[in-house]
């Protein structure tokens, strides 16, 4: 084999040594600037989308942030209308309750004075009736005719002693 004989050493290591430097030049000036412009321009894209995904993120945020306030506005706007609601009610329900309490107190005043007179009225008539009692009691069991007069005065000077 020609490859293994010592007397063709040099040759082969000359031409080793110029296919190994064309080789080298070759890979420096052709291959290796490809693939360092493709890495990088790989490394560019990378950068570029963590930089939209950041922009993204913070664009997200804001508006996260932008609802949440909303929200927050949205329930303390809620609230304030129930209890704005609440306190109308309230202030409805006390207008009537003052309403009716007048009503029925001047109901409950009408009542008192209808039953006063109905009092006043029934004494007078039981008065009255005792008296006609009286007037027919004296002619039917003793025969002696009573004015109405002095009826009236018996029965009244009755009643002043039983109460």
């Amino acid at each position: 084999m020609p490859q293994l004989d010592p007397s063709t050493y040099a040759g082969q290591i000359f031409w080793l040594v110029i296919s190994f430097v064309a080789l080298y030049w070759v890979l420096v000036r052709l291959a290796l600037p490809r693939v360092a412009d493709v890495l990088e321009a790989r490394q560019r894209k990378i950068d570029d989308d963590l930089d939209r995904a950041a922009a993204a993120k913070q664009e997200a945020e804001k508006v996260l942030a932008a609802y949440d306030k909303r929200m927050a506005e949205g329930r303390d706007e809620a609230q304030g209308l129930l209890r704005q609601a609440s306190d109308e009610m309230a202030a409805e329900a006390a207008k009537q309750h003052e309403t009716l309490a007048a009503k029925l107190a001047g109901d409950v005043k009408a009542a008192e004075a209808g039953i006063l007179e109905a009092k006043t009225a029934a004494v007078r008539n039981i008065g009255e009736v005792a008296a006609e009692v009286a007037q027919s009691a004296a002619r039917r069991l003793i025969g002696v005719e009573v004015d109405a007069e002095a009826a009236g005065a018996a029965v009244k000077a009755a009643m002043r002693g039983s109460d």
